[in-house]
């Protein structure tokens, strides 16, 4: 009889996963979720939900208040593995992207490289060229070539602005004479990426006059990356700069410039920058934490004198269905053409699926751009400000889960525990080590090549709720 019982036994957990919920059922996974975003370690919840007869409401309950008690989930070993749909191959050329890895003074594997027919590995070989390959004249004339283009008319599908930009920089590194007008081009140029590149050229040129104009640009990016250059370059000899960026109105600049006045022996620092915090401060956008920060150690303060808005608790309407198993999928529509599909895992992060799911509901997403790309890590974007510092609102809490960071998943930005910015992220490897600290809300099921080749600075015209394609 033994075999005969342990058969009907493992099959009760299938059988009672099938059972309809009631409202009762569902207001319950409601609470749990609301108490896990809390994190209310006592709420009455638990304990229902712990001995509830369902296996997926006692999964919710386990697995939440496990988050809730450990921030970094270290039971997460315990709970069932949950697995990634699908699996995606690598894109041929990456292979060749990681070779060029610690060769820089190679100068043959340097022009193949730029040479390459994928412009993910032609910009890494830009990036990674050394100074010994200053007297090739092949990779010279290429570099000066794409520097002399900053519309990228002799690049092709998919090139733009980007080979004038990394070009910039290696030029200043291999042949520093040449350079030094081409960056005063692009500095006082149209296009806010090229000026930023510039800035990163003028450091490396030592061009302290070019990174004092781009600090006052009028893109707040640009004047975020000068002000960081600046002060690598000259140290509090730029305060005056600095101080005059504390009133730009994009936090990313403001936080730079917070940075760069640290220790500042200027007697007007700390009042300055204590009134930069209060107009952040008005702001009342939970994720200008990092800028807020900065400014009050200027000011002689600590992150306890930090004084932040008030938390969104409130559940998303749909956080709910999505933890009991919806299916529910987003598509990313490219400005350049292509489109890619995002399959929202509740079954891991009801809330923030639920979040992200609104936010695209509401249009959030619809023109925002892709501002970090590493082709061998991951791509970051999905910010207002095109910048890090700048994102939504409030702040996403942490759901740290059992589905592994694997190539395709989409994770959820955050500069520390509990501050998701409402950014995504792409797993364009498996990433492992990310687990510990950052939420899998979703993965790409569909176009994933299209993911591949996004260059920074590209846009996602639309992001839509779409079905699920039928099989």
């Amino acid at each position: 009889m033994r075999p005969l019982l342990l058969l009907i036994a493992s099959a009760l957990p299938l059988a009672a996963q099938q059972r309809p919920l009631t409202k009762a059922d569902s207001a319950l996974v409601s609470r749990l979720l609301q108490a896990e975003d809390r994190r209310d370690s006592t709420a009455a919840a638990w304990q229902e939900g712990l001995a509830h007869a369902d296996p997926r409401i006692r999964l919710i309950a386990r697995r939440g208040l496990a988050r809730v008690r450990d921030p970094q989930f270290g039971a997460r070993d315990s709970l069932p593995p949950l697995p990634v749909s699908r699996h995606w191959p690598e894109p041929a050329w990456r292979l060749r992207y990681r070779a060029l890895k610690d060769r820089g003074d190679d100068c043959a594997a340097m022009r193949a490289g730029l040479d390459d027919g994928a412009w993910h590995v032609r910009l890494r070989a830009a990036d990674l060229v050394g100074a010994a390959c200053a007297g090739d004249d092949s990779i010279v004339s290429t570099l000066r070539a794409w520097a002399d283009d900053p519309a990228g008319r002799g690049a092709g599908r998919g090139g733009s602005w980007h080979p004038a930009a990394h070009a910039l920089v290696a030029l200043a590194r291999l042949k520093p004479d040449q350079a030094k007008g081409r960056v005063a081009a692009a500095a006082a140029g149209h296009n806010p990426w090229l000026r930023g590149y510039a800035a990163r050229a003028a450091l490396v040129l030592s061009d302290t006059s070019t990174l004092r104009t781009l600090a006052a640009d009028p893109d707040d990016n640009v004047k975020e990356i000068a002000v960081e250059e600046l002060s690598k370059l000259i140290g509090h000899d730029g305060d005056d700069v600095y101080l005059a960026a504390l009133h730009a109105p994009g936090v990313q600049a403001v936080r730079a410039a917070a940075l760069a006045l640290k220790g500042s022996p200027r007697p007007d620092a700390a009042d300055s920058a204590l009134a930069a915090y209060r107009r952040v401060l008005e702001g009342e956008s939970e994720t200008a934490r990092d800028a807020r920060i900065a400014l009050l150690e200027v000011a002689g303060k600590t992150a306890a004198d930090d004084q932040p808005p008030p938390a969104d608790t409130t559940l998303p309407r749909d956080a709910v269905r999505l933890a009991l198993g919806a299916d529910v999928r987003l598509q990313v529509d490219m400005e350049g053409g292509g489109s890619w599909v995002v399959k929202l895992r509740g079954d891991v992060a009801p809330i923030t699926a639920a979040r992200v799911l609104a936010l695209a509901r509401q249009g959030y997403y619809n023109g925002l751009i892709w501002q970090r790309v590493e082709p061998d890590f991951v791509i970051q974007g999905g910010g207002p400000g095109a910048n890090e510092y700048v994102g939504y609102q409030h702040y996403l809490r942490d759901e740290l889960g059992t589905l592994p960071h694997a190539r395709g998943t989409v994770g959820m930005s955050t500069r520390g525990h509990d501050t998701g910015d409402a950014q995504w992220f792409v797993n364009l490897k498996d990433n492992p080590a990310l687990a510990k600290d950052y939420t899998v809300f979703g993965e790409v099921v569909e176009g994933m090549p299209v993911v591949d080749g996004i260059l920074e600075g590209e846009t996602m015209t639309r992001v839509t709720v779409v079905m699920p394609a039928r099989r």
